[in-house]
């Protein structure tokens, strides 16, 4: 029910987009999926929530701007978007400028959701976008929930845990015992802290995309660099010495292909965290370019009759996404501790433990049943 009540707020936000009647027997203006899909997926400087007949409910976020030898200026994303009721501020130029550009406020426009200055120079953009909200927004209700939840647990020594700590409590064990430990090791603890984060910051800001009106977060690349950056950074500063032997030592490698196996190796160091970035950013956004494009044909076929169906199959991708946003977290927390663990591998010495086949001796020390 949840889920259907979702999609009809979408199917509200998405009428707006739909073309009216002309008065004079005009020619409506085209319904334009792929531009509505693009505006609900990437960032912007206005939160748009829902949208009737009569009325819309935005949000403009603040513009933050530092630009040298002028200052810093700090307004509201209103002045800058086109459609925006109009300011009665004189320092507000929009019907000077081409239409094409957009609105003119303190010298600053924007250019494709970029703040650029009129007169071309340098301009310092400290903005508050609307994935930089929905960031702050989801950060802040990790940071509320799970100190609440540690406080339960400083209380509550000993006792079985209750409530929201029940439901929290076995998904972090699971987490310890069947990603940290099995792939990292005995190490694993001073990793807990950040694998934890990370699956929660996953898993929380991909439900969070689901909501009506909600910031495609994970859906950004952006977002899914800066974690695969971390996890990159972590994985070097863990390494060992043994993990940079196998890049230029490999062992077993002839040593006349070690100047095709090394670089080979080094490109491999980046192409794991990039496999991390694309998974997850290709993954959430597909996602919902899907559920986009169901609701699209009701308003490219205009006819009842596509309705229910464009209804039952966004629905149901829809429901599938719960199970995505759980499972994206999963595999980008596997992954990253799968990382981890190859550069804080020990070296096992395995083979001074094997039997040597061309002497026929072996070199580990057993116990011969006569030596007693």
């Amino acid at each position: 029910m949840k889920r259907l009540l979702t999609l009809l707020f979408c199917l509200c936000t998405f009428a707006g987009f739909a073309a009216e009647p002309t008065e004079g027997g005009e020619k409506e203006e085209a319904f334009n999926p792929g531009e509505m899909i693009l505006h609900h997926i990437g960032d912007s400087h206005e939160w748009h929530w829902f949208s009737t007949d009569n009325n819309e409910f935005t949000s403009y976020l603040p513009i933050i701007a530092y630009r040298p030898g002028k200052g810093l200026s700090v307004f509201s994303s209103k002045h800058l978007i086109k459609g925006a009721e109009e300011t009665e501020n004189p320092a507000a130029t929009a019907k000077t400028t081409e239409e094409s550009e957009g609105p003119v406020y303190e010298g600053l426009r924007l250019h494709h959701e970029e703040l650029v200055a009129t007169d071309g120079s340098p301009v310092y953009d400290f903005s508050i976008t609307k994935n930089i909200a929905a960031l702050l927004g989801s950060s802040l209700l990790m940071l509320v929930l799970f100190r609440y939840i540690a406080s339960n647990y400083a209380k509550n020594q000993g006792r079985a845990p209750k409530g929201i700590q029940s439901f929290f409590e076995p998904i972090i064990v699971f987490i310890r015992d069947e990603i940290a430990k099995k792939s990292i090791g005995p190490k694993y603890e001073r990793y807990m802290p950040y694998l934890l984060t990370l699956f929660f910051f996953v898993w929380f800001n991909n439900l969070l995309g689901l909501t009506p009106g909600a910031a495609n977060l994970t859906g950004n690349v952006n977002i899914t660099f800066t974690l695969a950056i971390i996890t990159l950074a972590v994985t070097l500063f863990s390494s060992n010495k043994n993990y940079w032997g196998h890049i230029f030592n490999t062992p077993g490698v002839p040593k006349l292909l070690l100047p095709i196996m090394i670089p080979v190796e080094v490109i491999g160091i980046f192409v794991k965290p990039f496999s991390l970035m694309v998974r997850l950013f290709a993954n959430i956004t597909a996602g919902h370019i899907v559920i986009l494009s169901f609701i699209s044909l009701i308003f490219i076929f205009r006819s009842p009759a596509v309705a229910p169906v464009s209804l039952a199959f966004g629905l149901f991708i829809n429901v599938l996404e719960l199970l995505v946003a759980i499972l994206q977290a999963y595999i980008f927390t596997l992954l990253t501790a799968m990382y981890i663990g190859g550069a804080v591998e020990e070296h096992h010495h395995d083979e001074e433990h094997s039997l040597d086949l061309r002497t026929g001796h072996a070199d580990s020390v057993i116990p011969s049943p006569t030596a007693h």
